[in-house]
Parts: C-alpha cells; structure tokens; sequence
C-alpha cells in the first residue's frame, strides 16, 4: 500500500508534467502552517531558474492542473510561488479504511527481506544487572521488533560477557577465600562437585570485592590475569568453577531481563567461539593480514583517508589470551558461517565507538564477512541522574536495574492507588505494566546518542509526553469502545471510518495516515525514538478530538458508527506501536 504523502507527491508531480513542468519538482511535504494548509510544495521555486519563469507563474500553472484531482478539497498558488493543499475527506477516509482492512496497517513488506542479527544484551556474567544495562537491553529490543514488524528476518543475541578477565577476578577471589577447594589442586583428577560453592548473592558479593583488589594490587591483578589465561585454555579445574557461575548466574540474568520484557533469541556469549580462535588468527595470518608486534598478533586497519589515528586491532596478547576484540571477531565468523546475516546491529555504550571501528575495518580488511554485509554500531548515552551526573542510588552507588525496576513499580502502584479503592492484586499487576511503560517510553522517546536525564517523578506522570500517559490514552479508547459494543451489540471491526466532521477529527485522521511513513523511517534508521514522537502527536490528537466530540452520545447513527471505527483505529496503531517499544497497555488504570 502506497505511503499517504507518496500518493498526494505522485499526484503533484503529474501536475508538474502536465503543465509542462519537470514532474520531479512535484515533492510534497507536510506544512510548516497548519493554520493554512495541510501539505506543500515548493517545487515552483526551484523551477523558476530552471525555466527562467517567475515561480509563481509556475505555481498557478500546476495549481489549474491539481484542481482537476479529486485528492484535493483545495489548492492555492501562493506568492512568491508556494503550493498549498488541503485533501479531501472522502480519500482520507477511503485510506484510512484500507489501513484498517490491512494485516500492517498497509506497511509495505520488502521484496527481498533481509537477515539480521542484533546484539544487544552484552552483561558480564557473574555480575548483577545494573541501571548501565537498561539502554542496550531497551533500544535493542525495540529495533529487534520494529525491524521484524517491518518484514525483516532477525535474531537477537545477548552476546555475553562469560570468558573474560571477570571471571579470573572471581576464580582468583574464591582461590584467595577457599583454597581447599579441589579446583585449585592441579593434580586433582576426579569428578568435580556438582553443587557451587557459593550463592548467587555470595557471588554478586565476591565480584566488586575482587575487582576492587585488582586496582589496588598489581599481583592480584596478574594472578587474575593468569587465572583468566588458564580457563581459556581449558585448566579443568578453572572450567569446572566458571560452570558453577554460569549455572548460578544466568537464571538470575534471565528472570531481569523477563521483568523487563525482553527476550533473546540466542544466549551465546564470548566462550561459544573461542575454540574458533586459533584457526581464525592463523587464516589471518596465512593471509598476510596479521603481523606480531611487542609480542602481540595485530592487524593495521588505519586507512589513508583517516583524520585521525586508528590503533591497529589486537588479536592476540603477548601470553595468547584473547580479548573483546578477539572474541567479537570470531562470533563475526561464526554468525556468517551459520547465519549468513545480511546485516549485524551492536547496540552498546557510545564510548565503545572506536572498538567497532577496529572491529569492523579488520572483519572486512580479513574477509571474515562479504562485501555486502552490513556491520552497524548503536552507541548510545548514558542514563544520569537530575544532577547530570550518571544514575546512583541515594548512597552514592551503581543502582541495580532490579532495584531500579521496584522502585518505578512502587510509585506506580502508589498513584494507582491514591485516593481510590483498586484490588490489591489488579493494582499491583496495573502498576508493573505501567511501571514498564514508565521505564522503556522514558528511555526511548530520546535520541539513542543522546545521554538523559532518568526523572522517576515525570517518568511515572500521566500527563506529558510519557509511557503513563500513552496508556491512558490507550485504556480510555478502550472503555469507550466496551461501553459502545455494550450498548449498540454490533462488530466493531465490521464499522467505516467516514468523512471528517470537524476540524480535531480531521487532524486525528491526519496523524493516522502517517503510520506507514513513520514505521518504514522507524526501521530504516533503527530509531525507536520517532515512534515515541509519533504515538505522542497520535494520542495528543486524539485526545484533543475526545475532548470536542460527543461520541457515544452522537445521535447520527452513522456518524457515530464512523466514530467508533476511527476510534478502533487509533487503538491498534497505538498498540501496535507500543508493543515494537516493548510494552502492552492494561485494560483498566
């Protein structure tokens, strides 16, 4: 189904090519005056030195032209040679009907979809999640949905932190507590304990002790270090250990991230490629790409056109361990090997640009993927607090993104509650859906790039542009709905939309019919931001409309029926977009 704007610039450009005008100068925008029109176009202009005609000539020219289309109600020729245009009820309404009969709304699926795998979770095992997980977690969730709403076929892959340095702090730490252990004893050859010798919270607790030791104590960092060389070259006692933290750590990482509703389709991480390691360094080696230097297997991946120094990529340290480098290297290898993406999306801290740079430029330079694949990085921002200083909890720590979670649930349930009589469980069960929306609406409705400020009290408002609001705007069209089907027994979905009846109706059914155009730009440029935009413009439009309009009440039969179809409309599209965010609507607030 053609775009809303395509179809009004496609008549336009026949306008152009039927005055005699070049039909490419027929390019319609929105207009930046409402009051005045709908849409324009400022192709005259731009065709007046080309045609050596004053533009408003032109412009009356095309306007005799566009007055016999039946998209425009109305079409003026303003100096010095704008085009106005206002469209026509019936083909707003005929549109809107057919983005109601339509599976997607009339979103185009592409002809040749693509694969593409997202990487986006990327925590450290055997350390809790904290509010520096929440944006990866977040905005890779979202794009991993409105890519896939949008006909792609994608996988979404967690992407774990599980081989490195962490782990040798906590083999290190445990060695430092219990020594006895038999894991530490290299002669020990029988079967390892299959119980961990230690709890999650114990585990959460040895971390942060450990990596504090590391900065402090240059031995305890080497005997880290080597304890981290020794599980990756397969020590059994040091894999029997990082086992135990697997199986205690990755319940705990998954029951977080349900809470948060989101969902990985793999959950691989740096320890699934590194028996890949040696091989892939020897090919880039035997290809003449990889070099020693100070001990270290290197790849240069600067390039002439460079404006600033680009470090080459590590391969391999001095001792044969890897790195993040190596690692994300190998786990390009095997998705080409077993996946054969066409595109692969890294959502991660901004600060980790120049990584991907490297990471990226070496897969290419080493031939590790085709030279149509596209490797893309999302750096994102930091969440900080009101004091522009990154999120903490009131003690001055990194704030657990459980703790984080329950706090937003709380003050959810707090306002359901003030003043009003709600079960407890359908209150408490509200605030967690509500506290979701609060939580991810807050994250998304901002610019990837852009660091933001994680404001609880205008987060979990019901007023402005929030999650909070965009629900209630949601669950009231639903009451009306109910109470319409309750009343009148009739189909909903069997109802029309019809022509406007006044002007906030007509602006309602002009926010609706920018739904493909916005979803389509949403995927193109992995931007869960400007759903957020659109879904606030839509629920301010219709709320603006419900405020004007008796509905139910309507006692034109008719108009009501188209009413309650637009009104069905606006629903879905709102939830449609909601649930690519990642979040659902309750049916009361």
């Amino acid at each position: 189904m053609i775009k809303f704007l395509d179809m009004i610039s496609e008549e336009v450009k026949s306008a152009f090519e039927a005055a005699g005008y070049d039909r490419e100068l027929g390019k319609v925008t929105l207009s930046n005056r409402p009051d005045l029109c709908e849409y324009q176009c400022n192709g005259a202009m731009a065709g007046a030195k080309l045609y050596k005609k004053a533009p408003i000539m032109i412009a009356n020219d095309v306007a005799e032209k566009c007055k016999e289309s039946n998209i425009f109600s109305e079409v003026t020729a303003v100096a010095p040679g704008f085009l106005n245009f206002r469209i026509s009820d019936a083909v707003i309404a005929r549109f809107l009907n057919e983005m109601a009969a339509d599976d997607k709304f009339g979103l185009a699926m592409p002809e040749n979809p693509l694969k593409i795998i997202i990487d986006y979770g990327g925590p450290n095992v055997a350390k809790p999640l904290h509010v520096g997980h929440l944006r990866s977690a977040v905005i890779g969730e979202s794009i991993k949905r409105i890519t896939r709403y949008a006909g792609h076929d994608v996988i979404g892959d967690i992407h774990l932190g599980d081989f490195g340095l962490q782990m040798g702090l906590v083999i290190t730490e445990m060695q430092c507590r219990q020594p006895e252990l038999v894991y530490f004893d290299e002669n020990y050859t029988g079967e390892y304990p299959e119980e961990a010798p230690f709890t999650l919270s114990e585990l959460e607790e040895i971390y942060p002790t450990a990596s504090a030791k590391s900065k402090e104590d240059e031995s305890y960092k080497e005997r880290a270090l080597e304890a981290t060389y020794k599980l990756q070259m397969g020590q059994p006692g040091h894999r029997a250990l990082w086992k135990h933290i697997m199986n205690v750590s990755l319940p705990d990482l998954k029951r977080n991230y349900e809470n948060l509703s989101v969902e990985f389709d793999l959950w691989k991480g740096e320890s699934d490629v590194h028996d890949i390691v040696p091989g892939m360094a020897q090919q880039m080696k035997d290809g003449g790409f990889a070099y020693m230097s100070e001990g270290a297997l290197v790849v240069d991946v600067k390039e002439e056109s460079d404006s600033k120094e680009i470090p080459p990529c590590m391969i391999l340290k001095s001792d044969g361990a890897a790195l993040y480098t190596t690692t994300d290297l190998a786990t390009i290898l095997e998705r080409m090997e077993q996946y054969h993406p066409d595109k692969m999306i890294y959502l991660t801290d901004k600060r980790q640009e120049l990584h991907f740079e490297q990471v990226f430029r070496c897969a290419r330079k080493t031939g590790l993927v085709d030279a149509d694949t596209q490797l893309m990085h999302i750096g994102f921002g930091t969440v900080n607090g009101k004091d522009g200083k990154p999120f903490k909890t009131r003690d001055g720590g990194v704030m657990r993104l459980e703790s984080l979670i329950t706090e937003i649930k709380e003050e959810m349930y707090r306002k359901i509650t003030d003043n009003r009589e709600v079960e407890e469980a359908e209150a408490r069960a509200t605030a967690d859906i509500v506290a979701l929306s609060a939580i991810k609406y807050g994250d998304l409705s901002n610019q990837a790039a852009k660091d933001y400020i994680f404001d609880i009290d205008k987060f979990t408002s019901f007023e402005g542009d929030t999650g909070p609001y965009i629900l209630y705007t949601i669950v009231r069209i639903k009451s009306i709905l109910n109470k319409y089907k309750e009343k009148e027994g009739k189909q909903i979905a069997e109802l029309s939309v019809n022509d406007m009846t006044n002007a906030s109706e007509k602006a309602l059914m002009l926010e609706l019919v920018k739904f493909n155009a916005m979803m389509e730009n949403a995927c193109e440029e992995s931007a869960p931001h400007k759903v957020c935009a659109y879904i606030y413009d839509l629920a301010n439009a219709f709320n603006h409309f419900y405020h004007e309009t008796k509905i139910l009440t309507e006692e034109d039969e008719k108009k009501k029926e188209g009413f309650i179809a637009l009104l069905n409309l606006t629903k879905d599209i709102l939830e449609t977009c909601i649930d690519v965010l990642g979040f659902a609507a309750p049916e009361r607030m």
